[in-house]
């Protein structure tokens, strides 16, 4: 497929107005194709005598191409463009009717048959540009019109949309007209549904599941509802324009590759948001964090949309910092900054150290296929600490005066990064294009280090900045608490702005120098010795979580690094983590401690070693919780005890008895992860996987079978889980990912080394075949990560090299490699 560069939409652009599309879609037609006819007006502007360009689809079948009323050939498609050529002057009008395949990638249609009902749902999910996989037309993002969608479907079902839909009978549905909106942004959702409707401020809201997952949406509704409620108020009280669209559906679709999307007046979500199983709070605050994050997406990103892809971060740095900082403020959910320094903000620390990294505002993206490879944790996770950064600089009141300036300036148009900064710019003296340059297009983290010198009484700080950044940072100074050596009570904090112009004063020694206390900054901080001594004795004894995320990412990057022992970051974990109340930082550090350093950080003589002190760490916080009073933290464990586990003993009891003793009962989440542990061990077989999924037949069970499946320390086991990846295409995104999430075990490397090898070839042929969603699933779960080992590397290399991998499998690729080169050097490190 021809992508789409950035001068030929800029050309394009400055040679068309696209005013209406009519959409109708038939999703009658069978399992296989649906039928698309799409009617677009549209006006050429200029003086010239005539002028050619191309209208995007890709279809299974081009049945007819009229444009002005006359007939094109559909064989003068090429790949998915139609050249649309002697264009005069003034108005026009392209049809287009073509049969469109269904996917089973989760991109343009997607199509889903729930094993648990045998009920069939589909949904659209169109961006970047799988828009032309549903509909024909002039996708890209500056050529917004307005959309009529009319929708034939089964007996049964219903049909959603970006506007209100009506029933006109016969299984036909009209949407209601759509203001401006860009092609990507077009959004369908059809089946038989379970919804609750409700109407806030005047406006019907909707959430939505497929049937077999009523009662656990409906167990939610309440939350959800109310989480939605709140946030809408609060964007309203922010945002001087109010919401631009007809209604506010929510719904929860099977087999979604991202989060969420940002479809006007319909966001689509991945339906592992309603939970089944029993979950923690703080996956209940990350579910009501999207929900504000796509929420903020009606303003930024759908009511004012980028101008072209380098412009990403405008929609998703906005809405990453609004989603975390709006649920803060409008929810339960008080301290979701933790969350974000502990899972988010690693995520963007780590994408910033690699090759590929590139400035949170990228200056030239070449093309469409350059663009989907940043929708990474620069874009995210950078972008929203560098506008965290930028709040704490500028203030929030003249951040959301520029904010609402641009809403009012770019309403249902597109803007740029200048715009941008010009509407911010407009609402404060600051400097903000200066700022603009430090932080947005740059690349790589900044280092702060302190250093404390004087006498005691009269000490100075001083911070050396590796970087070029500026920061206005807090410090927190701690002293050790009288009669409590375990406890740190804060002297208070320090703003700083750096570079400094001179040592600031702080009085007598503190115990403890944390910069970027508050988490304001980004940038990897450092300790001097009497503060790492401190951490060392006393980390849990620190009063605030948020400092808390700071000091274990410190500890997290400097074991990256090669500066911190793996063994003594476990050693600080087994020593300060049973204490730890706060569930992002339990789940996070040890997820850490479990997937990176004793999976990839430490030799494997030594994992053993580092699983059992996570063992014994996990039994130490279930013992802690046996009262009941830490539902939330009890469970984080029983996960993680189960993923350590080096015998099949205890676990395997678990699961005969159907609950953890003291508590908690086995939900089906808990089954599943337990069979896959002793599939890994080699304690369960076929049988016992096949009698599960009788138990659980639902989606999420055959994942799990899957996963278990590819899991079992067996050579024909194996061969049918590579064959099922590599040498089939029936796999669904999901159940390609759950398989290859099996196949790779550290305590099965001697069984898979043969695939090793043969993995760099047949992930390239599987990419060119299936496209970018498996090529991404691919490169990220199917690459043997436990492998880390010079001719792992070598081969990757090799691949990159020569082989000519599409884009997505390339980007992933290099990733993983580096962060296999990373792992040596930490090895290496560690042996010294």
């Amino acid at each position: 497929m021809s992508v789409l560069t950035r001068d030929e939409a800029q050309t394009r652009a400055r040679l068309l107005d696209v005013h209406h599309y009519a959409i109708d879609l038939d999703l009658t037609r069978g399992d296989d194709t649906f039928d698309s006819r799409t009617a677009i007006r549209f006006t050429v502007r200029g003086d010239t005598d005539s002028t050619d360009t191309f209208v995007e689809v890709k279809p299974a079948e081009l049945r007819a191409v009229t444009l002005d009323g006359q007939p094109l050939d559909p064989a003068a498609l090429d790949e998915n463009r139609l050249a649309l050529k002697n264009l005069a002057p003034g108005e026009h009008e392209l049809h287009v009717d073509a049969a469109m395949r269904y996917s089973r990638t989760g991109e343009g249609m997607h199509r889903f048959t729930d094993p648990a009902d045998g009920e069939t749902y589909v949904y659209t999910q169109l961006f970047l540009d799988d828009v032309q996989r549903v509909y024909a037309a002039f996708d890209q993002p500056d050529l917004k019109a307005v959309f009529d969608l009319t929708v034939t479907a089964p007996e049964g079902w219903t049909v959603l949309a970006n506007g209100v839909t009506e029933d006109t009978g016969e299984g036909r549905w009209k949407a209601a007209t759509t203001p401006l909106i860009s092609t990507y942004l077009v959004a369908v959702a059809a089946g038989p549904w379970h919804s609750v409707r409700t109407e806030h401020r005047g406006l019907p809201f909707g959430i939505h599941c497929r049937r077999s997952l009523a009662p656990y949406l409906d167990a939610d509704t309440d939350e959800l509802f109310e989480v939605t409620r709140a946030c809408f108020d609060r964007y309203h009280e922010k945002f001087d324009e109010p919401y631009p669209f007809d209604s506010y559906d929510q719904a929860f679709v099977p087999e979604f590759n991202a989060g969420a999307m940002e479809n006007p007046g319909l966001v689509t979500f991945r339906d592992d948001f309603v939970f089944r199983s029993a979950v923690t709070d703080t996956q209940r605050q990350t579910r009501a964090m999207v929900i504000a994050h796509e929420m903020a997406h009606m303003w930024f990103g759908d009511l004012v949309t980028l101008r072209w892809w380098d412009d990403i971060w405008l929609n998703e740095s906005f809405a990453e910092y609004m989603g975390y900082q709006t649920t803060a403020e409008a929810t339960r959910f008080t301290d979701t900054w933790t969350d974000f320094g502990v899972t988010r903000k690693a995520w963007g620390y780590d994408a910033d150290q690699r090759p590929s990294t590139h400035p949170v505002a990228p200056e030239n993206v070449r093309d469409t296929a350059s663009a989907l490879l940043n929708f990474d944790g620069i874009s995210y996770a950078k972008g929203a600490s560098a506008l965290r950064q930028l709040v704490a600089w500028l203030g929030e009141k003249d951040f959301l005066a520029g904010i609402n300036t641009h809403f009012e300036r770019h309403k249902f148009a597109n803007a740029s990064l200048a715009d941008f900064i010009d509407s911010l710019a407009a609402a404060t003296d600051r400097d903000v294009h200066a700022w603009a340059e430090s932080w947005l297009r740059t690349t790589g983290v900044d280092t702060l280090v302190p250093s404390v010198t004087g006498d005691n009484g009269s000490r100075a700080l001083t911070v050396r900045r590796t970087g070029e950044r500026p920061h206005r940072i807090a410090v927190g100074l701690y002293d050790q608490s009288p009669g409590d050596e375990g406890r740190l009570t804060p002297r208070g904090r320090l703003d700083l702005d750096i570079p400094q112009t001179e040592p600031r004063p702080i009085g007598k020694l503190p115990a403890l120098v944390v910069l970027n206390d508050g988490d304001l900054s980004y940038a990897k901080i450092r300790f001097d010795a009497d503060s790492f001594r401190a951490v060392r004795e006393s980390l849990s004894g620190l009063p605030a979580p948020l400092t808390r995320a700071v000091v274990w990412n410190a500890l997290r990057d400097a074991v990256r690094d090669g500066e911190l022992p793996a063994a003594t970051y476990l050693d600080i974990a087994r020593t300060h983590l049973p204490h730890e109340t706060d569930l992002a930082l339990v789940d996070g550090v040890l997820a850490f401690a479990a997937g990176q350093v004793a999976d990839c950080y430490v030799t494997p003589e030594r994992r053993p070693a580092a699983l059992s002190t996570l063992a014994e760490l996990c039994r130490d916080l279930i013992r802690r919780t046996e009262d009941g009073d830490h539902p939330g933290l009890r469970l984080i464990a029983v996960r993680h005890r189960i993923a350590t586990a080096a015998h099949p003993d205890t676990i395997a009891a678990w699961l005969a008895d159907g609950i953890v003793p003291g508590g908690p009962e086995l939900d089906p989440e808990l089954r599943w992860r337990i069979l896959t542990r002793l599939a890994v061990l080699g304690a369960v077989d076929e049988d016992a996987i096949a009698a599960e999924l009788a138990i659980d037949p639902s989606a999420t069970g055959q994942e799990g079978a899957a996963r278990c499946r590819a899991a079992l320390p067996d050579a024909e086991a194996k061969a049918r889980a590579w064959e099922a990846m590599f040498a089939s295409d029936d796999l669904s995104n999901y159940l390609f990912t759950a398989t290859a999430q099996g196949f790779w075990q550290p305590e099965q490397s001697d069984l898979v080394r043969e695939y090793v090898p043969r993995y760099y070839p047949e992930a390239v042929a599987l990419a060119a075949r299936r496209g970018p969603a498996i090529a991404d699933a691919a490169g990220r779960w199917a690459f043997p990560a436990h492998a880390v080992d010079a001719d792992t590397l070598r081969l990757g290399q090799e691949c990159l090299a020569d082989a000519d991998p599409i884009p997505a499998l390339r980007r992933k690729l290099a990733d993983q490699l580096d962060d296999l080169a990373r792992a040596l050097r930490v090895r290496e490190a560690n042996t010294d």
